[in-house]
């Protein structure tokens, strides 16, 4: 942590650093302000568009691409004790059915059919911790008046009610390896993220199952959807992406969008703030007919309780918005889409209100209207049990993500068909091209810094051979770039030496790389051991520091198409440039080495920024889409608290080996302790056979290596020192320049 230090010298050309304080807080806190305003500023950029919003965009955003399975009819879901006939009024039967959606995936609930000629297909879709039965009344947990499903079917319709996966933790986990306090959703949410797909995108395709099976009816009746909190979610953006229906009802879930980082994790969408608010979604929906009722959202605290050995939750909650915020985003709507959409509701009590269900009714044909209230249906089950259907359904959903994660390498393969290798100079080509893909489709790209940098600095230390400053760099307003410079007494005038810049870690400083008087048991002061072979040093605070500070931030980051790497990069940035500037630093000499986050670091930055000469990764590489998206390793991040990592759609675009492809032809070096438990051995070694490959057949074999040594989680600090020298054409230890 900094101190004030009012004696302390600047470097030559740069003002003197006086701030006090915990610098790498004061960072963190800065760049919350400005991905804030950036927030604003999406919307700002919405309201002024008049472009609408592309439907198959949004289709990709919610990982509602994959195919959906044909099929012919419902199944009947019924056993040698149990028929299918779960329940029967005089208005209509309910049955338990399922039918196919994906490979492997199937949609289940009920069906209630009406004893006449439906008037109207529905799909309804509850909350997701409300079960098909409370919907319908055959059980208690939904007072009977916002039980929509059996209002609608006691009107005539034909109604389908999926049930949904829910928000406990019970199966999230695996017992062989570790359990988990995740919601359910969070849990599927994590992998499907990864792999360009969403546990949004997958409720929709269920749903959409169930209006193909419509379609395919001979009676012709309209189609609407209906869904109250998640379920009104699910409606919403299935309306928006099938033409099909006819009417939509949303309950519970319209609002502005602006602040979904605090929703749960698994509301999290990838660029969904850039075009996408609740109000250009509505338009999708236009000219189509869309009833928004405003009344109380489920209340959801947080996710589980930590209990018994399980954690890792993402936090994340659901409050009823200000009615004043709906009307707002509803007049947005209405100026998008055209008197197509009714308000109903002042925002309080239950979902599907006599309003809301006559004015969906109403929508759906002139001559449809709201019957009045009968008794519900007795279930005729006596040993059902709603766990194990949800335990089927989730388990199928977890299974779908590890089918796509078997055929990630694949998917990948075709993403780089293009790429030409029939030389050096071909592949730099192909580079760029997948560089700029890269930045902008994965990390996401913010504008470069827009700012003079207005160098501050301090000296901190004053070593035998070498004198340490601290050092501030602006970026953007309130995103400064801060670090620790480590600069060798005996540079000669006109002298030009290379540069190492020197990453920590996880919650790290630049001190522990860069103190002279630090013992890190991971670092080991590497920073300071490089300064005194003579290299210059730069040690940067990057910005995952502060626990749930930095990780909000992604959650901030991701609704905008960005990350913490679109902040990270453009801070790199602006100290290349200054590095490039300095008496005595040679510009086509600046390396990177990072370890462990600083790995991630090593991975990303240099891949995107050429002017890094070189870059090595101690104690991160390996099979990356594996470590985010397996729930069979225990080392997968799946199990842990880490939510923050999962990079939307990685999987079928760029592995470690595809982002040390964007670093060749230059150097890339990968430094690896056996019993580092960030990954297996085997991992490494697999992942790293494609990055070798890679350079070998560009003739270029000799600048990729791998260093594994028997040791933990740590610089090492020899095969990757000798690669820097050499690379460098720094003198080693002893010898002459």
């Amino acid at each position: 942590m900094s101190e004030s230090r009012p004696n302390a010298r600047p470097l030559a050309d740069t003002n003197l650093l006086d701030w006090e304080g915990d610098l790498a807080a004061r960072m963190v806190a800065g760049i919350n302000r400005f991905v804030e305003r950036e927030i604003e500023l999406a919307g700002e950029r919405r309201r002024q568009s008049t472009t609408p919003p592309a439907r198959e965009r949004l289709r990709e955003l919610i990982g509602a691409q994959d195919a959906r399975v044909a099929f012919r009819d419902l199944e009947l879901v019924a056993t040698v004790s149990q028929p299918s006939l779960v329940a029967e009024t005089p208005a209509y039967a309910v049955y338990a059915v399922r039918w196919p959606a994906l490979p492997g995936v199937e949609g289940e609930g009920l069906l209630l059919e009406p004893k006449e000629a439906a008037v109207a297909n529905v799909v309804a879709l509850p909350d997701c911790d409300w079960t098909p039965e409370m919907l319908v009344g055959l059980v208690e947990g939904v007072p009977a008046e916002a039980q929509f499903a059996r209002r609608l079917a006691e009107s005539g319709c034909r109604v389908v009610v999926p049930m949904l996966i829910d928000r406990d933790d019970a199966f999230s986990g695996n017992p062989r390896v570790r359990m988990t306090n995740q919601p359910h959703r969070e849990f599927i949410y994590r992998a499907a993220y990864e792999l360009g797909r969403h546990l949004i995108g997958f409720e929709v395709q269920k749903a959409l199952a169930v209006v193909d099976w419509f379609a395919r009816r001979e009676d012709a009746a309209p189609v609407g959807v209906v869904g109250y909190g998640e379920g009104a979610l699910l409606a919403f953006y299935a309306a928006a992406l099938d033409e099909r229906i006819d009417v939509a009802l949303v309950s519970g879930y319209f609002g502005p969008r602006e602040g979904i980082w605090q929703e749960p994790i698994y509301r999290n969408v990838w660029r969904l703030l850039e075009s996408h608010g609740d109000a250009e979604i509505a338009a999708l929906v236009a000219p189509r007919a869309l009833v928004i009722e405003a009344c109380e959202h489920p209340q959801v605290d947080g996710p589980p309780p930590v209990r018994e050995g399980r954690s890792g939750a993402a936090p994340g909650r659901i409050e009823t918005p200000p009615f004043a915020a709906v009307k707002a985003e509803f007049a947005r709507a209405e100026q998008l889409a055209g008197g197509a959409l009714a308000l109903v509701g002042d925002g309080g009590g239950w979902p599907g209100s006599d309003d809301a269900l006559t004015a969906f009714l109403g929508r759906l044909g002139g001559e449809l209207s709201l019957a009045p209230t009968a008794e519900a249906a007795a279930d005729r089950r006596t040993d059902f049990d709603p766990q194990q259907r949800l335990q089927r359904q989730f388990e199928q959903l977890v299974g779908y993500t590890q089918a796509l994660l078997r055929e990630s390498e694949f998917r990948r393969r075709e993403y780089w068909a293009e790429a030409k290798n029939d030389s050096p100079e071909a592949w730099e080509q192909t580079a760029a091209i997948y560089r700029e893909r890269f930045w902008n489709d994965v990390i996401g790209n913010f504008p470069p810094a827009d700012l003079p940098a207005n160098v501050r600095s301090r000296q901190v230390y004053d070593e035998p051979s070498y004198r340490g400053y601290e050092v501030v760099l602006d970026v953007w307003e309130d995103v400064f770039a801060y670090g620790i410079l480590l600069l060798p007494k005996d540079i000669e005038p006109g002298e030009r030496r290379p540069v190492v810049v020197c990453q920590h870690g996880l919650e790290g400083r630049p001190q522990d790389c860069a103190d002279p008087e630090v013992d890190h048991q991971a670092y080991h002061g590497f920073a300071c051991q490089l300064a005194e072979r003579g290299f210059i040093v730069f040690a940067p605070q990057n910005l995952y520091i502060g626990q749930d500070d930095y990780r909000v931030l992604q959650r901030k980051t991701n609704p905008l198409g960005k990350t913490l790497f679109s902040l990270i990069t453009r801070q790199h940035e602006r100290i290349l440039e200054w590095l490039a500037g300095l008496p005595g630093v040679d510009p086509e000499r600046i390396a990177f080495y990072g370890l462990s986050y600083g790995g991630k670091t090593a991975m990303r930055v240099p891949a995107l920024l050429t002017q890094y000469c070189l870059s090595i990764c101690s104690a991160d590489y390996n099979e990356w889409i594996w470590k985010n998206v397996s729930t069979h390793h225990r080392h997968s991040y799946m199990f842990t608290g880490e939510y923050d990592m999962p990079e939307f759609n990685l999987g079928n675009t760029f592995n470690y080996a595809e982002m040390s492809w964007l670093i060749c032809p230059r150097p890339f070096m990968v430094e690896r302790g056996h019993d580092d438990g960030v990954a297996p051995d085997e991992w490494v070694a697999y992942e790293f056979a494609r990055t070798k490959e890679r350079y070998d057949r560009l003739g270029l074999g000799d600048r990729a290596e791998m260093e594994v040594f028997l040791g933990p989680h740590t610089i090492h600090g020899v095969g990757t020192f000798e690669f820097l020298h050499r690379h460098l054409s720094w003198p080693r230890p002893g010898q002459e320049l």
